[in-house]
């Protein structure tokens, strides 16, 4: 299935001259265009900056900053079951958001760019936060900033295949009543994904056998409403409340008409919909207690998802109509309680965190069969209905202490002990103890330079659909459940290095190598099955490259390039063949170029960007395939920055014409033993996307 591309690069405008007088005028300070481009101010080890240092782009939000700073990533936090230890490069006010409601990055997006006194890029390891690596931004926030909001308005449209998403957008509003401050907001996230054109099929000898002309699209509508409050005290506590509802729906369907050389015609017709909700209540608590202080976290998540694919296959010979639907009824939850203790002694930070994690999948499904009448009969499928749980012990102690002036050192350790049950079969739940930690060194050899490195023990998770049956109708096949699947572990190295370049901007290098055990790939089960599994041993090597450029200083007075690049090497031993390969479905080489232009002396903009991101292939048991989804696309967008105090921005992604692309070879059998059944090849159009996006305050 397509993946719902959402350009990411909205750029935009809608009102293009200035008045004449404006563009007489000679260059001063007070145009935001040439206010030289964001350069930190050093500041005990960090890269300090103010909103003034972005006036050039004009930002709504808090969020806008964090996006313009000079060679700085936004890393969310993992999505992992549990909470665990900070992962989301972002802290505000000094402090992990510690929620599974979007965390720092979201709240941000909701907050007045009035608010911001400043951004820190400080190395991790100075910090004392257990968990993180790296480079983090620290967004510091005003105690004073007066009630205000934000909205946005993002419709987007398609010129093939899909409807258009003309309720795209968000609104908040913060203000503060004694010591609690609020946040209420609400927010329209719809997606679209389409393509269609001509799906070829050749025989294992390469003779041209049937031709598809096939249509696809899917479309995803959820309103998300979330409150969330503060509160400030008594004396140095801090506490935070944040709830969250979230209906979706998302109907889609792929048709196709079928011509085979025999001159045979049929049609296919996949409708799948998926009507549920997500509720989520985050809650945290922190005061002084004893020596050091104490926080508590509650989090909650349920997520309800029902879902029914239905395949029907008509042929125009008269012969009976073929069909199957699967009806899905998915509960998940998630109850998370942590406890952290921090207190310091001398140059010595210490926190001590226990954590417990309750998750659970709870799957009834059905398949039916259309019969010769044309009804659906419902026939045994018992493999599709189960219950998973998991209950997970975490304890982490963690030392954080510089060594040297410009040499800092982070410590953990720690266990996790965890039961994971199929609990409606006759299977004894499977109890595990698994030791993770980590070794974090930051170091700042020069002006301008920072490095950091980073080993860990780390253990992975796994999808509990997996240990149930899950059939997949447009590939003609089924993924069978298994019960013995394991969560894979790692020995990961991470190490980064970056240079600040001055009013030229900033350029970072990162490179990773990971030793996975038990590493999750699809691997055969029973007699001809398949289904997802463990295989012994994998190995990642991988690099990534991440610069801005600003061309101030050449006199390209507001024009800025920015610029990522990696490639990433896997090697797994295949379960049929022996032979080493690549891990399926890895990203394994990828680049983003954009450039901008804020032009002097005018409050437009303009920018042109291209992405590429390459997948390696997938290794089932009975096929090996690819599939490449818009692997090159290129846009460009022009944007006013005040038109009655609105930033209104136009844009149109992939113009190059970017592609769905997939490379099917099918075979009769395991792919070691059988000959090749049948290969299948896709060139789709997907077309251009038009994007319109009015960002305001009030």
């Amino acid at each position: 299935m397509m993946r719902i591309y959402r350009a990411s690069l909205l750029a935009s405008a809608i009102a293009f001259a200035p008045a004449t007088g404006h563009a007489q005028a000679s260059e001063t300070p007070s145009d935001p265009a040439v206010v030289p481009g964001p350069a930190a101010t050093p500041v005990l080890g960090k890269r300090v900056y103010v909103v003034g240092d972005f006036a050039r782009y004009a930002p709504k939000t808090a969020y806008d900053l964090l996006q313009q700073v000079p060679g700085f990533t936004i890393r969310s936090a993992s999505q992992d079951r549990g909470l665990g230890q900070a992962s989301e490069n972002v802290l505000i006010n000094g402090q992990r958001v510690a929620n599974k409601s979007g965390g720092a990055i979201d709240q941000l997006q909701n907050v007045s760019v009035n608010s911001v006194e400043r951004i820190e890029i400080v190395d991790a390891s100075a910090l004392g936060i257990a968990g993180l690596s790296g480079q983090v931004a620290n967004v510091v926030l005003s105690s004073a900033a007066k009630p205000s909001g934000n909205f946005e308005y993002a419709p987007s449209f398609r010129a093939h295949y899909t409807k258009p998403a003309l309720l795209a957008g968000s609104v908040s509003y913060s203000g503060k009543s004694g010591p609690v401050d609020y946040t209420l907001s609400a927010k329209y996230n719809p997606g679209r994904g389409g393509f269609g054109g001509p799906v070829l099929i050749y025989d294992g000898n390469g003779v041209l056998t049937e031709t598809r002309d096939e249509a696809y699209f899917s479309q995803f509508e959820q309103p998300v409403f979330q409150a969330k409050f503060g509160l400030d005290g008594p004396g140095t506590s801090i506490g935070n409340l944040t709830l969250g509802y979230g209906p979706y729906w998302g109907p889609g369907r792929q048709l196709d008409r079928r011509v085979s050389v025999s001159g045979e015609t049929s049609a296919r017709d996949i409708r799948t919909t998926n009507t549920g909700y997500v509720f989520d209540a985050n809650a945290d608590y922190e005061f002084a207690f004893g020596p050091g202080r104490l926080k508590v976290i509650g989090v909650r998540h349920f997520d309800h998802e029902p879902l029914v694919n239905t395949r029907v296959d008509t042929f125009d010979s008269g012969a009976p109509a073929q069909g199957v639907r699967f009806d899905r009824n998915t509960r998940i939850g998630e109850s998370i309680g942590r406890g952290e203790y921090s207190w310091k002694t001398g140059k010595n930070d210490w926190q001590v965190s226990i954590e417990r994690a309750f998750n659970s999948l709870d799957q009834k499904g059905r398949l039916f069969l259309l019969d010769s009448s044309g009804e659906f009969v419902e026939t045994d499928y018992p493999q599709g209905t189960g219950k998973v749980t998991e209950v997970r012990y975490e304890a982490i102690g963690t030392l954080s202490r510089p060594l040297t002036s410009n040499l800092d050192l982070q410590v953990a350790g720690g266990a996790e002990v965890s039961t994971l049950d199929r609990v409606d079969d006759d299977q004894a739940a499977r109890k595990f103890f698994r030791p993770k930690g980590s070794l974090t060194l930051g170091w700042r050899p020069a002006n301008g330079w920072d490095a950091s490195l980073k080993i860990r023990r780390h253990v992975g998770q796994i999808s509990f659909y997996d240990f149930l049956s899950q059939p997949k109708l447009s590939q003609d096949k089924e993924s069978a459940g298994n019960p013995d699947l394991v969560p894979p572990q790692s020995w990961r190295l991470d190490t980064e290095v970056g240079r600040d370049l001055g009013p030229w901007g900033k350029t970072r290098l990162n490179l990773h190598y990971y030793r996975v055990e038990d590493i999750v790939d699809v691997i055969p089960i029973g007699v001809g099955g398949e289904g997802v599994g463990n295989l012994p041993r994998a190995d990642r090597l991988g690099f990534e490259s991440i610069s801005t450029i600003q061309f101030d200083p050449i006199g390209w007075t507001g024009g800025k390039v920015d610029l990522s690049f990696g490639a990433e090497r896997t090697s797994v031993r295949d379960p049929l063949t022996g032979e080493k390969r690549s891990i399926s479905g890895v990203r394994d080489r990828w680049m983003s170029f954009e450039v901008r232009h804020d032009i002097p002396r005018t409050q437009i903009a303009w920018n042109a960007f291209v992405n590429h991101n390459h997948y390696g292939r997938y290794y089932y048991p009975t096929e090996i395939s690819q599939n490449l989804d818009l692997p090159w696309i290129a846009g460009f967008g022009v944007e006013h920055k005040n038109i009655r105090g609105l930033a209104v921005r136009l844009s149109v992604d992939n113009v190059l014409n970017g592609r769905h692309l997939v490379d099917r070879i099918v075979y009769e059998g395991y792919r070691n033993q059988t000959p090749v059944s049948y290969r299948q090849k896709q060139d789709q159009l997907v077309g251009p996307i038009f994007n319109l996006n009015i960002r305001g305050s009030f």
